[in-house]
């Protein structure tokens, strides 16, 4: 299950208590693979469940014959007895009855409104004023300001000697999260309480501490903000430089905002914001600030290109860029090209050789716009099998990945494959059916049943684990990095968050998150829906840890839904796993014949 293949938190929970899945804690669970036995209907991990969404599905087991019923009417349930239906939840406390004629028991759910209620009296909403956390911008650059407030109210932001009234916006607008993709569900809702917002700029470097005034029937009050706003001096240079093995580059100053491409070690860049943890680069990009040292410096990192060249280094194409600086980059990639920016880059190209290479086509440049030199990279291939980034010193390597060396009667013959049973050890249960099978059991049998058939093809397999281990996301990272495969797949069975249909969700889904991993994606879901004849839940693209690596194609695969009664049987039916295993083979070399 996807929920939990991203990366871990900054300062992780303990291995012990690591968190569940959103959709899990409601389960109504049996540790049996099958069938429960009689009586079998208990109560959650969390009994006390608080929820945002407006509805829940609860999933669970009892015997086959007879009926169950949740506040007394009876709900659908499989041929061996599971179950799993939704109900609509009102804000408060939800109550719910569920019985199989023997036992009975009570669930509490409590619903919770996600948007910050409308204060009233004399005061704010609680964390609703801007800035939230210390912040820098620069001389002349907009800064907006907001506080939630009761209707009819008086907003008045003080800053130094300036007074800058805040007008209500009217209506707010709030969106979903990114997960709503995989319900369905990706409207925007009316929030409760809307802002006071402003916005001004600052013609002079200082520090300023916002304070808000807030007028009503007659009453005045003075909060400050809980950050302070530094205007930068423009004169004043600061350069970041990457000191992470990979930079994460974001567009917004937290981790709910996109990743863009990551930025190798070595990377520099003037600094031209700040927001709490996170500092602006002068490409646009935030990056954390553990992931970088800053200095004072006299000039910004700039750089021009002249001649560059290629060379084959083992399995790889390097393109060698030779620069004054190592600047940010961005890459960009397609069905037959790659294209490299670099930021704060002026092109004085005249020469390129590329010589007689496996990979390249040809390589062209542009400069699109000031301060931006781009590289397009063709291949003489449909498939690309992957690509990583370095600076040695101020020079950027560029390394393209060569196809394999097979045959085209055994397509998968030398094929490096890494495989990763999703999921391991008590600490990280996945999914779970509705007879409480854990989804790392069935993953790691499908796998090493999937390993099998690969090697039985010719290939050779990696496998991140081959027993109940416990590993973070990074850590599998880490061993397909180790591998260099040529394929990578992250083996899953599904869930859903909260919201979601589990009665009335099922079927295969891929993940790709590198435009190299689309047609492996695209190919095996539909091989697979078609030869097995199986629903399908689609083809995504989503930014995992496990679909983000460069250096192959990844794929992250669900093979189905745990949470879904139906299908749940036909996932734990062991001649139905030799079945899958055996096509999902077939399926690699299928399309690995058509892609070499």
């Amino acid at each position: 299950m996807l929920w939990r293949s991203r990366s871990p938190p900054p300062a992780p929970w303990p291995r012990q208590r690591r968190p569940r899945r959103q959709g899990q804690r409601l389960a109504l669970l049996k540790s049996a693979r099958r069938s429960p036995h009689p009586c079998s209907i208990r109560l959650p991990p969390r009994p006390d469940h608080k929820t945002t969404s407006d509805k829940i599905f609860l999933i669970g087991s009892a015997p086959p014959s007879g009926s169950v019923t949740v506040n007394g009417q009876a709900i659908k349930r499989s041929k061996n007895g599971h179950f799993a239906p939704s109900f609509g939840l009102q804000l408060g406390e939800n109550r719910f009855v569920l019985s199989d004629g023997r036992t009975s028991q009570t669930l509490v759910v409590t619903r919770t409104d996600p948007t910050p209620a409308v204060p009233t009296g004399l005061n704010f909403a609680p964390d609703s004023l801007v800035p939230a956390v210390d912040m820098a911008r620069q001389v002349g650059e907009r800064v907006c300001f907001g506080a939630i407030a009761p209707p009819n109210a008086q907003v008045t932001l003080l800053l130094g000697n300036q007074k800058l009234p805040l007008t209500a916006t009217g209506s707010s607008v709030d969106l979903p999260p990114n997960s709503a993709v995989l319900t369905g569900d990706t409207g925007p809702t009316q929030r409760s309480s809307s802002p006071y917002q402003a916005c001004t700029s600052f013609t002079a470097a200082g520090t300023l501490q916002p304070q808000y005034q807030l007028s009503l029937n007659g009453q005045t009050k003075v909060v400050n903000a809980p950050g302070k706003l530094q205007i930068l001096a423009p004169e004043a240079i600061r350069i970041a430089t990457v000191t992470a093995t990979e930079g994460t580059a974001r567009t917004g100053p937290s981790t709910s905002y996109s990743r863009l491409t990551p930025l190798p070690k070595g990377t520099q860049a003037s600094i031209t914001g700040e927001e709490g943890e996170w500092v602006r680069l002068d490409y646009g990009a935030w990056i954390r600030k553990t992931e970088v040292a800053v200095i004072n410096a006299a000039v910004p990192p700039e750089t021009i290109i002249r001649g560059l060249s290629s060379r084959v280094n083992g399995d790889w194409t390097e393109l060698v860029l030779p620069l004054q600086t190592p600047v940010p980059i961005t890459i960009d990639q397609d069905t037959t090209s790659l294209t490299l920016t670099l930021h704060n880059t002026t092109a004085q190209t005249d020469t390129i050789y590329t010589s007689q290479d496996p990979v390249i086509e040809r390589l062209d440049w542009q400069q699109p716009r000031p301060g931006e030199a781009r590289y397009t990279v063709h291949f003489k291939g449909k498939q690309q099998w992957g690509y990583k980034t370095r600076y040695d010193g101020t020079t950027l390597i560029l390394s393209l990945k060569h196809p394999p060396k097979t045959s085209a009667a055994r397509p998968l013959q030398g094929l490096k494959i890494f495989i990763d049973p999703g999921h391991g050890s008590e600490n990280d249960l996945g999914a779970r059916g509705p007879t409480g099978y854990p989804e790392k059991d069935v993953a790691l049998k499908v796998s090493k049943l999937v390993r099998d058939e690969l090697q039985a093809r010719g290939a050779t397999v990696i496998m991140a684990r081959e027993g109940d281990d416990d590993l973070w996301p990074h850590d599998r990272v880490e061993r397909m990095e180790a591998a260099q495969p040529d394929l990578a797949f992250s083996l899953h069975y599904n869930a859903l968050p909260d919201a979601g249909d589990a009665e009335g969700t099922q079927g295969i889904g891929m993940f790709w998150y590198q435009p190299q991993a689309h047609g492996p994606s695209q190919f095996l879901h539909d091989y697979l829906t078609q030869k097995l004849n199986r629903p399908s839940y689609g083809v995504f693209w989503n930014n995992l840890a496990l679909t983000r690596p460069s250096l192959a194609p990844a794929v992250l695969v669900e093979f189905g839904f745990m949470i879904n009664p139906e299908e749940f049987e036909w996932i734990v039916d062991e001649a139905s796993q030799e079945q899958l295993a055996q096509t999902f083979a077939e399926g690699v070399e299928a399309w690995a014949k058509q892609a070499l």
